[in-house]
């Protein structure tokens, strides 16, 4: 029996588009900047098929969500403030979960823990880049991106990444493929250029060193660096030691990265949160 898919919005402003899939133990993740929810699990149903019901939404300004309004901005204090709204309006008081996260859905996912540890059964971290600094050159990355979609449309921003990330060859086609796909699922691209200019310019939390205080079994997702340079195998690698509780995963020599793989990621998901919870018991 194929699984329902149940759609749901969170009010008031921004109104923020989600869905929600399967029963049992509950999984909430947050994508990266650019993406939509689709592209944490990349349309896997292994998870809820596995037996847990997976919660996720699109971001202020991407996707299916409204823009920020008037007055506020893409940052992280707005980012985790959007998360806390979807935990109170999809989950019992109290109900404890797993919380995952993609790349700017990581550094959201972190700071919400940091917040809130006492709701987490535990922590996915996939893809993170942010190690406390802000880097002049990130901006400029970031800017030049923005202007290129701002100027250019999409088009523009995919191009922008083929001469810019330093992507592996072999990896290249695939990846302004994929690039390609997940900006067309965007419904608001100017709100988008303002989040690339602002999201970079925010800081999660303040420094790593936050993270030792932080008693939640945690995995750490990272990839290998030809593939997907914009997610630096060494930033996971520095969140998988800072973070007390956490292993790290990656995907085999020469396969395409472990975040990319939705199903496999799925299933690296279920069994550590099966591992987290026999471990609360």
């Amino acid at each position: 029996m194929p699984l329902e898919q149940r759609s749901f919005t969170v009010e008031p402003s921004p109104r923020l588009l989600g869905e929600e899939v399967g029963e049992g133990p509950p999984v909430v993740l947050c994508h990266g900047i650019t993406a939509t929810r689709r592209y944490v699990l990349h349309g896997s149903k292994a998870l809820p098929r596995a037996g847990h019901r997976v919660v996720a939404y699109d971001a202020r300004g991407h996707g299916e969500s409204e823009p920020a309004p008037a007055g506020e901005s893409y940052g992280y204090p707005e980012l985790v403030a959007d998360l806390e709204r979807v935990v109170e309006s999809r989950l019992g008081a109290g109900e404890r979960f797993l919380l995952g996260g993609h790349s700017m859905g990581a550094h959201t996912a972190v700071a919400y823990a940091l917040r809130h540890p006492e709701r987490l059964a535990g922590l996915v971290v996939i893809g993170p880049t942010y190690l406390g600094t802000i880097r002049q050159s990130s901006l400029d990355y970031w800017d030049g991106l923005a202007a290129a979609l701002e100027g250019d449309g999409v088009d523009g921003f995919v191009a922008f990444i083929g001469e810019r990330q330093g992507i592996d060859p072999r990896w290249q086609e695939s990846v302004l493929r994929f690039t390609r796909e997940r900006m067309l699922r965007q419904d608001h691209p100017e709100a988008l250029v303002r989040a690339m200019r602002e999201v970079p310019r925010s800081q999660p939390f303040g420094s790593l060193d936050e993270l030792a205080d932080l008693q939640v079994p945690a995995l750490v997702v990272a990839s290998n660096d030809g593939a997907d340079p914009g997610h630096p195998y060494e930033a996971a690698a520095a969140y998988a030691e800072a973070l007390p509780q956490a292993r790290l995963e990656s995907e085999g020599e020469g396969e395409s990265p472990l975040a990319w793989q939705g199903g496999k990621l799925s299933r690296v998901l279920a069994g550590f949160y099966a591992e987290a919870l026999s471990s609360a018991r």
